[in-house]
């Protein structure tokens, strides 16, 4: 995923499935387009990650 869909994704007003590459199901809570960085929430936890390893549906 790019940074501009992870951002359009997190301004959605519809709940749009969004996983890891390893398979997680996750909430993106903060894009970071200077970095290319997401934060998403993980099983409970918040962690950050790059962008490209969000994929969606």
């Amino acid at each position: 995923m790019d940074v501009n869909r992870a951002k359009q994704i997190y301004n959605s007003e519809e709940s749009i499935k969004v996983h890891l590459d390893d398979g997680n199901s996750v909430w993106i809570e903060h894009v970071d387009e200077a970095s290319g960085t997401a934060t998403v929430q993980v099983g409970g936890n918040s962690k950050t990650v790059s962008v490209d390893r969000l994929q969606e549906g």
